[in-house]
């Protein structure tokens, strides 16, 4: 009927249209949101495809440190904070990637650069709890540690973007040679790119530069969730890489919105709502996304045993 037809529209419109339509913060937000998945969504499918998930979690912990020092030098200046996040990100890199160049002429049981690089965040990640609270309030450490993307201004908007434009010019450009290192990661030294060697540190500055981005939105500890979680989901949707960083963004940019709302209509803080609902997203792709989740592994035995 069309009365009730005419009271759906009026709710649709008041629940999703009207929170973005109405308020400028949230559409700040909104922005905020879809540069970032934009953006980290197809760098999480790499580092998916890579094997190389937890790097970038730890990767997001070891922000922290840099962005405590800048808070504490500067206060909440989106340039300082950024800056020493990025600085500690790479620090943390570095310093793992040399300790197991130290230790790779040992026994065979001496610790792996993975194992390396886990010691070095989880110091980081504790120096940078115990600066904060020492130089600021309770507040200043959930601030840094969740992040506020309700509260994005200009400035901040403007480096996401900018960080997001950059990021997708650079994987259209070197798509396929990123494209191959996933693949055969010794195909571009055997065919004479001299660059190559760089390629995948290059790319793992990129992976730090846009956790230094959602960082200003949604904090060290809920940056990587918009970046790995939807990359992981995306696996069940999709099997070449192009599809699954597509899928991804995709479903980042619905986590994105979906987690804004529920936190605009529910009073819910926005950063663990969105990574909440990209977790959402997994479960469900888990369960029932059309390749190797629980309903397509259930579908192809039961036509074994049928057939």
């Amino acid at each position: 009927p069309e009365p009730m037809l005419a009271s759906l529209q009026a709710w649709l419109l008041q629940a999703f249209v009207q929170p973005f339509a109405e308020f400028g913060f949230m559409r700040r937000a909104l922005v905020a949101c879809t540069a970032l998945a934009l953006a980290s969504a197809p760098i999480g499918t790499i580092l998916v495809v890579r094997r190389m998930s937890l790097i970038g979690d730890a990767m997001a912990h070891a922000l922290l440190p840099g962005a405590a020092v800048g808070f504490a030098l500067a206060g909440f200046s989106l340039w300082a904070m950024g800056l020493g996040a990025l600085a500690a990100a790479l620090l943390v890199a570095a310093a793992a990637s040399g300790a197991a160049q130290v230790t790779a002429g040992a026994r065979s049981g001496a610790p792996r650069e993975d194992a390396h690089l886990a010691a070095f965040y989880l110091i980081a990640l504790a120096a940078g709890v115990l600066i904060l609270s020492l130089h600021g309030s309770p507040v200043d450490l959930m601030h840094v540690l969740f992040g506020s993307i309700l509260a994005v201004d200009g400035a901040a908007l403007a480096m996401v973007a900018g960080v997001a434009s950059l990021t997708l010019l650079l994987l259209a450009l070197l798509w396929r040679p990123l494209l191959a290192l996933c693949v055969d990661p010794g195909f571009l030294a055997s065919v004479g790119a001299r660059w190559a060697r760089w390629l995948p540190l290059g790319f793992m500055a990129l992976v730090v530069l846009n956790l230094v981005a959602g960082f200003q939105a949604l904090g060290t500890l809920m940056a990587v969730g918009l970046m790995m979680l939807p990359a992981v989901a995306a696996r069940f949707w999709a099997r070449t890489l192009p599809r699954q960083a597509l899928a991804a963004a995709l479903i980042a940019l619905a986590a994105g919105a979906g987690g804004l709302l529920a936190s605009f209509h529910f009073a819910l803080p926005s950063g663990p709502a969105i990574v909440l609902l990209a977790g959402v997203f997994y479960a469900g792709s888990l369960l029932a996304g059309p390749l190797d989740s629980v309903r397509a592994r259930r579908a192809v035995l039961r036509a074994h045993l049928t057939g």
